[in-house]
């Protein structure tokens, strides 16, 4: 498979310095920390949030299912390239990506935090630290900006500085610390989004769902995509859209096999209760229209996904590794790859493979086609490279 591959959704795992050593000094005594925790091993502390970050959890890619555990991982036994991006290339050669967009790990959690003003400077620290790591390899390393929303008018200004730091998107939190996402006092927010070409993203984990979790931890997993789709539908029902028509919304690590039947059933809704049920705001079309027009969606392993293509916008579909997190695809992403993709079109692969993400974030594809071919050609062929970081090595 000649394709070139970008991951539209992997991440860091910030250093222990990201923080203590980027936050504002008024915040420094405060700023998130890696601890060691006897029996759980090494976490993430965050002030006012009870329950540590065990960092054997987050970077757990190629793990067999039944060395997953939550305690006893040193932060030296994580894949080095989440945090030095010098061994990135290495571990991107392995599994045959090309490129990353490259999300948070512990910002995934901040997100949920209480307090907005600590939630900023946390931010604020991340983006300067995730601005020098893509500055490392700049064509295939880039990142996602996060932003508090305090206020609408300091995210705009949040928006601003992200631009300046060479950051290609901007990740928010579930809920702002002002009305809600559909009010028109974010008007500004998402002209500005648009002006900047600064995608939107909405992040698994970064929002607590409307309905109490039912059930045992595990069907947590099923759940946990509910509080995306809450946000997109709010979205397009509330005229987000229908008032700015060229924002671009990503729902990363989502998965994207669930949105046909979610469209089919916002047009439902729209038609049949409209009138004594309406919308935040008159639409002139209908919402599966905005959906799939405006919103893009990533995911890793979802063969529903590519075998019900011809019910949604493909070109809105972006593949995705997640590397280095447990539920991640790497080293055998290719592998897994040419498997689900064999009944596509060589265009419908490119696209969503490589060619949307290109599009979107104004990657270079015959850069990335030009550049590595040797190296690329030996990771495609599954060897392990020298220098490749899986856990334990490269310490």
């Amino acid at each position: 498979m000649d394709t070139v591959v970008i991951s539209s959704d992997s991440h860091v795992v910030e250093a222990p310095d990201t923080y203590v050593g980027f936050i504002d000094p008024k915040w420094r005594d405060k700023a998130p920390r890696v601890e060691n925790r006897g029996p759980l091993g090494d976490v993430f502390v965050i002030d006012q949030v009870a329950m540590p970050v065990p960092l054997g959890l987050v970077a757990a890619a190629g793990k067999p299912d039944t060395e997953v555990r939550v305690g006893g991982v040193r932060f030296e036994e994580l894949h080095r390239s989440g945090h030095d991006p010098s061994f990135r290339r290495a571990d991107q050669l392995v599994d045959g990506v090309d490129a990353e967009i490259l999300y948070p790990t512990i910002g995934l959690v901040l997100c949920n935090h209480p307090d907005f003003d600590y939630k900023k400077s946390c931010f604020d620290a991340y983006n300067r630290w995730v601005s020098a790591y893509c500055q490392a390899d700049p064509d295939r390393l880039f990142a996602y900006g996060q932003t508090a929303v305090r206020s609408p008018e300091e995210a705009v200004e949040d928006l601003k500085m992200i631009r300046e730091l060479g950051l290609v998107g901007v990740m928010m939190p579930g809920r702002p610390a002002v009305e809600d996402y559909d009010s028109p006092v974010y008007d500004a927010f998402w002209r500005t989004c648009v002006e900047l070409e600064l995608p939107v993203s909405f992040h698994i984990l970064t929002g607590k769902n409307s309905a109490e979790q039912r059930g045992c931890r595990l069907a947590g997993f099923l759940s946990m995509i509910r509080a995306c789709q809450d946000i997109l539908s709010m979205m397009v029902l509330g005229g987000v859209f229908e008032r700015h028509p060229g924002l671009k919304v990503v729902c990363a690590e989502a998965d994207a096999g669930w949105v046909p039947h979610y469209v089919k059933r916002m047009d439902y809704v729209f038609r049949r209760h409209r009138n004594w049920l309406p919308a935040g705001q008159s639409l002139s079309r209908l919402p599966s229209e905005y959906f799939l027009e405006n919103i893009y969606l990533t995911f890793q392993d979802d063969i529903v996904a590519f075998e019900t293509l011809k019910l949604m916008n493909w070109r809105r579909l972006l593949w995705a590794s997640d590397f280095p997190h447990t539920d991640s695809t790497w080293p055998r992403s290719r592998e897994m790859l040419e498997q689900q993709t064999a009944r596509l079109t060589d265009e419908q692969r490119r696209a969503i493979l490589g060619g949307n993400a290109a599009e979107l974030y104004g990657i270079d594809l015959e850069a990335l086609r030009n550049e590595d071919s040797d190296a690329a050609a030996l990771g495609r062929a599954g060897g392990v490279l020298c220098g490749a970081t899986g856990p334990g090595e490269g310490a």
